[in-house]
Formats: structure tokens, C-alpha cells, sequence
């Protein structure tokens, strides 16, 4: 099996469990933050594990590009959501 046969295999992965999994829970968080309220212990867990497979994910997407525009629109989702959540905490100790 070659890189690019390794790497699209990977990719298929990454693409199911952000469908099934990850979308559904940053689209969730979208809407609590944007209700107001502040992230939870669990929710900042999640976010940082998102985070660390993102780093981890970098390499691959160099050599695919073809999918590093919506890599990009889910890093952008989700730092909307982590900044948000960041004003609603810092509001909610005025």
C-alpha cells in the first residue's frame, strides 16, 4: 500500500468520525456559546482533543490538499466556538 492509498484511508476515517461525531458535538457547542454560556470541563476536553489531532493531521494534509479548504472551515468553526466560549466566560465573572 502506498502513501497516498494509506493517506486516503486515513482521510475516509477522519471524514466519517467528523461527520458522525465531531460535527454534530461543534455544532452543539456552536449553539451554547451563542446562547451565552460558558464551556464545560468536558466540552474544553473535547475541543483540545480536536485541537491535538488537528497538529497531528497537518502532514497529511500538506500532501492532499484537495481537502485543506475544509479543514480550514471546521479549524475556523472551531475557534469561533473556543473565543466565544472565552467572552461568555470572561462576562461571566463581571
Amino acid at each position: 500500500m502506498g502513501k497516498s492509498d494509506k493517506d486516503l484511508g486515513i482521510l475516509m476515517a477522519l471524514m466519517q468520525r467528523f461527520e458522525n461525531f465531531r460535527m454534530p458535538a461543534a455544532l452543539k457547542l456552536k449553539e451554547k456559546v451563542d446562547r451565552g454560556e460558558v464551556l464545560n470541563d468536558r466540552d474544553i476536553q473535547f475541543l483540545k482533543r480536536v485541537e491535538a489531532d488537528a497538529m497531528k493531521l497537518q502532514p497529511i494534509l500538506d500532501r492532499n490538499p484537495q481537502y485543506q479548504e475544509l479543514a480550514a472551515r471546521a479549524i475556523k468553526l472551531f475557534s469561533e466556538i473556543t473565543k466565544k466560549g472565552l467572552e461568555n466566560e470572561e462576562k461571566s465573572h463581571t
